[in-house]
């Protein structure tokens, strides 16, 4: 795997892109930003590549958080001090370091990455970013999942609010308070990254969390 380096629309030179992509890394100054898909193309960056005084913000998919490697990653990295928000469709994979070097995938058959110092690709990217950043939904450290079911009780009152019950009317069913439902339904969001409780429900049924009781 070789990293791209373009100074120049008519330079480059080549160098290894795992300790290309961390020396780049280890020189930031002020800020990174990520988009990844977390695919073997997604230039993704581990908790241990996270230095303070650097301001870091990642996006991710949002399966990635009922995946269990892929959350517990989610996880480290939120913990480490990284910003992570998570969007239905990663548009691009790409990496922007102190808002002046961006590295995006090259090779799709070698995987190698350009590294690329033109002011119009990097601010390119930022502006994706920063457009997709206000519609992700953040990831708390206390959200970060640790594996990929629903306790029992998270199952019923998702199967009571599928059938239209209101909040209190679910915590009468469950014997607990409406605030603490709410306080559920908020995680249960952050879980499947949620915008609303319907597409909620339908993520959730689409990973069979409704049908676990049925029979």
């Amino acid at each position: 795997m070789t990293v791209t380096v373009l100074n120049r629309p008519t330079g480059f030179h080549q160098i290894p892109a795992h300790d290309g992509i961390l020396s780049l890394l280890a020189e930031a100054q002020d800020s990174v930003i990520a988009m990844s898909s977390l695919s073997q193309n997604g230039l993704a960056f581990g908790p241990r590549d996270v230095r303070p005084g650097i301001r870091y913000r990642a996006i991710y998919p949002d399966n990635a958080r009922t995946a269990p490697t892929l959350c517990r990653h989610l996880g480290a990295m939120s913990l480490a001090g990284v910003a992570v928000r998570t969007v239905a469709m990663v548009p691009m994979n790409a990496l922007v370091i102190d808002n002046s070097i961006a590295v995006l995938p090259a090779d799709t058959t070698n995987g190698s990455v350009a590294v690329l110092r033109l002011s119009s690709v990097v601010t390119t990217a930022i502006e994706l970013f920063e457009r997709v950043w206000p519609d992700a939904v953040p990831l708390a450290d206390r959200d970060a999942p640790i594996g990929t079911d629903l306790s029992l009780r998270e199952k019923d009152l998702l199967r009571l609010l599928a059938l239209g019950a209101t909040d209190e009317v679910a915590a009468a069913q469950l014997g607990i308070s409406v605030r603490t439902v709410r306080r559920m339904v908020s995680h249960i969001m952050n879980r499947l990254g949620a915008r609303s409780r319907f597409q909620a429900g339908v993520k959730a049924a689409d990973r069979g969390w409704l049908l676990d009781r049925a029979s």
